[in-house]
């Protein structure tokens, strides 16, 4: 059989792209379409006097301005869907626009709708509203504090809940050799997607129906939620996800801005379109990560780990966002054990509401906030012991007869050979010269440090029974239907909404290579509910363990079904076939077949087919995994920081990852790349500050340090395949690795240069001030 699957492939959906042929939301133009521009405050805390629309309304070419008094009983606020069971959730849902308070700076008070984008803009400056400032809190650590201003006065201390997992016996730290416990932070960061969110809605009010097109990761869901809130039936409402420039967990979210456009629409009967401006990014897009977390570990002076436990206090913003509260409780608590088999765990979060943007998921979404907690804590437990972090990582890493695991908090990981990723990327990296070549450096002064980590990350988000268990508000199965055409094409229509993931291809190399065709006559469809019945989206790398797993099954239904006919036409029975480079033949008889075309030809005719066979070539399956996916891998960082001005420079990347089954090494290695990118980012440069009154400082690309591709050098990246039985493809998953192992990986190797200095641990990012005063303090030390 010819092989396709395996094969570095040229991703298929860029030519289109590359030569300006995408079509995103900013590119739909509707006759007689107006403009939404929002007003947004800008005080993180304050009640609402007075709101003035009258001068606006005078600016010509202005047609509505919307208050929140004005829609509040007709949009329903946004809810969220993640309501972590167990915890006594208080929720505070997002209003489309406030009413008698602002919560966050950026906050939507009013909207203008207008006949051009810059006509809107300029009427924002007309609208007069009057506002009585109030104390703020905007870090989570002072929100919990009893003289802190209270939010809401519901949420008594602006703890929204308080979520447990696990247990450790209090005699296990008593009696342990060793303790190790750290403060770490997780800094509030942005998405930073290349393009912003935005929506066109248009209505018909001759059928009642309502088509919505935004930069949505799972219009599934955003049709769930803006049924709800705009009190339209969902046969009604149609999402369009078309062309989608960059999400990592920002595009997740349900927003406000969608529902006041569609409602807008429907009120003016015309179209509207709203696209985000990269201010308004950073103002009220999600934000994410914003975690302070205190870990202890207990051991032995041999390097053996007894026990963890964690305490994370989670700043959720002023909101609960669509998945707020997952994240920082299900996502980071399940996973606080990593890759090590640690016989008790323990994890604590406790979720705040604070005067700033909600945060939501960003690329990872828990699991590297678990995995810099565990891959930091070991490493401080190595350097405690005096033994090398390596021999640690070797001592507890699961083994590999253990599989499938089950860690202390219940999660089965699936597979794999976690000593030989770590022993490929020790190779790979040199290791042991590495460690020679630090300590001649270090004789003549310069600050080399390597770093460590050997991460797992529960991937592939399933199934829907643990779903409901967790309080997810929806499924976690997907859907797939492949659709065999008379000229023996494919069309593909997948429930997953792929945005840059590359899926167009690798799903179309799973179909060319079952049915034997050529990759070009396979084509994908995806974000848009009107074609496709269901599915929960793109995001926890989920869709090529989830809706490839439906694909595999669909398309092997067709396989099923196209032997029947086959057999019916060759006169034999349909166990006397065999099918294989795309064509139906007779065993032992390999001249008497039928072509994979010729089938599809006869299905969709119907002129003879066996009895009890239906029409057409078509699979469908809903797919919903028996478990989740467990990606791990290994990787190793090299810095060398100078003395004089704190800057890391660094000098080398090694990764090695176990991402499962690889259906297209080229898209698996720049999924890799891209979310390394990421986490080093988080590591050295990116970080959302606010002031004391929660006034955004860094609400600018000149104030949000984004990396640039001259500040890496050449990624050396490998992989161990160990396939997943969870699912028909044995895939785990691999868009959020990097973002996983990267950042403890960097700290570490910086942490491990500035040794010579006492420094034990520095909250990231890991800035060239931040690194030289460091320095500074441990000379004055010495």
């Amino acid at each position: 059989m010819t092989k396709v699957v395996g094969k570095p492939l040229k991703r298929k959906e860029d030519p289109k792209l590359i030569t300006g042929n995408g079509q995103f939301t900013d590119d739909i133009k509707l006759t007689g379409m107006l403009y939404m521009a929002v007003k947004r405050s800008q005080h993180a805390h304050a009640r609402i006097k007075r709101i003035s629309v009258d001068a606006a309304l005078k600016l010509p070419g202005v047609v509505a301005v919307y208050t929140g008094k004005d829609v509040q009983d007709k949009i329903k606020p946004i809810r969220s869907i993640w309501l972590v069971p167990g915890c006594d959730l208080i929720a505070k849902d997002r209003v489309p626009l406030a009413v008698d308070k602002v919560n966050y700076t950026g906050e939507a008070v009013a909207v203008v709708i207008a006949e051009s984008r810059y006509l809107a803009s300029d009427a924002l400056d007309l609208i007069d509203v009057v506002y009585e400032e109030l104390p703020a809190v905007v870090h989570q650590e002072a929100a919990i504090e009893g003289s802190a201003p209270v939010i809401y006065n519901d949420v008594p201390g602006n703890v929204a809940f308080t979520w447990k997992a696990g247990e450790v016996p209090e005699e296990v730290f008593a009696n342990a050799e060793v303790v190790v416990k750290q403060r770490f932070y997780e800094q509030r960061v942005a998405a930073n997607p290349m393009e912003t969110r935005g929506a066109v809605a248009q209505y018909n009010p001759g059928s009642g129906e309502l088509t919505l097109w935004c930069t949505s990761q799972n219009p599934h869901i955003h049709r769930l939620q803006y049924s709800e809130a705009l009190g339209i039936s969902e046969t009604k409402l149609r999402i369009i996800a078309p062309d989608v420039g960059g999400g990592f967990g920002a595009k997740i979210a349900v927003y406000t801005e969608e529902a006041l456009a569609a409602f807008a629409a429907m009120d003016l009967k015309q179209p509207v379109k709203w696209i985000e401006d990269r201010q308004e990014h950073f103002l009220a897009t999600s934000h994410a990560r914003d975690q302070v977390i205190t870990t202890e570990l207990a051991g032995t002076k041999d390097g053996k780990i007894l026990a963890i436990r964690t305490r994370n206090v989670a700043s959720l913003g002023a909101y609960l966002s669509t998945m707020g509260a997952g994240v920082p409780t299900i996502d980071f608590g399940l996973m606080v054990t990593g890759a090590y088999t640690i016989p008790y765990a323990q994890a604590e979060t406790i979720g705040v509401y604070t005067n700033t943007t909600p945060t939501d998921a960003y690329r990872g979404a828990g699991k590297p906030e678990a995995s810099y907690q565990i891959e930091r804590i070991v490493s401080l437990f190595a350097e405690k012991i005096g033994m090398d972090p390596v021999e640690v990582r070797r001592k507890n890493l699961v083994q590999k007869g253990s599989f499938p695991y089950t860690n202390p908090m219940g999660c089965n990981y699936d597979s794999g050979d976690y000593q030989k990723v770590l022993e490929q990327a020790l190779e790979a990296a040199g290791y042991a010269g590495l460690r020679k070549e630090q300590e001649e450096a270090r004789k003549n002064g310069r600050l080399l440090g390597i770093g460590i980590s050997t991460y797992v990350e529960l991937c592939g988000l399933g199934p829907s029974a643990v779903a409901g268990a967790i309080g997810f508000g929806g499924g976690l199965y997907e859907n797939c239907t492949v659709r065999v055409h008379p000229s023996g094409k494919v069309t593909v229509l997948t429930g997953a909404s792929p945005h840059g993931q590359g899926e167009g291809t690798t799903f179309a190399q799973v179909v060319a290579e079952k049915f034997g065709i050529p990759i070009e006559d396979v084509e994908l469809f995806h974000g848009d509910t009107h074609m496709i019945s269901m599915g929960w989206g793109t995001y926890g790398s989920r869709t090529t363990p989830v809706a490839g797993g439906a694909l595999a099954i669909a398309a092997d239904r067709v396989i099923e079904k196209a032997i029947k006919i086959a057999a019916h036409e060759l006169e034999v029975s349909p166990e006397e076939l065999k099918f294989e480079d795309g064509a139906f033949m007779v065993k032992g008889d390999p001249d008497k077949k039928r072509t994979f075309k010729e089938i599809a030809w006869s299905a969709n005719n119907a002129w003879n087919l066996p009895a009890g066979v239906e029409p057409a070539l078509e699979g469908q399956c809903f797919f919903d995994p028996p478990d989740f996916v467990y990606p791990f891998g290994a990787h190793i960082c090299v810095v060398e920081v100078d003395p004089d001005t704190g800057v890391v420079d660094l000098k080398k990347y090694v990764s090695v990852d176990d991402v499962g089954r690889i259906l297209n090494p080229l898209i698996v290695e720049g999924q890799v790349h891209g979310g390394l990118a990421q986490g080093i980012g988080q590591a050295l440069w990116e970080q959302t500050v606010y002031s004391e009154k929660g006034q955004l400082l860094s609400g600018t690309f000149m104030d949000y340090a984004m990396p640039k591709a001259k500040f890496f050098p050449m990624i050396e990246s490998s992989f161990v395949e160990s396939p997943s039985p969870v699912n028909p493809l044995g895939a785990k998953g691999v868009g959020e690795t990097g973002t996983t192992a990267a950042p403890s990986a960097v700290v570490n190797a910086v942490m491990d240069a500035l040794k010579p200095y006492g420094v034990v641990d520095l909250e990231m990012p890991l800035t060239p001030e931040k690194v030289w005063k460091a320095i500074q303090k441990g000379r004055a030390v010495k």
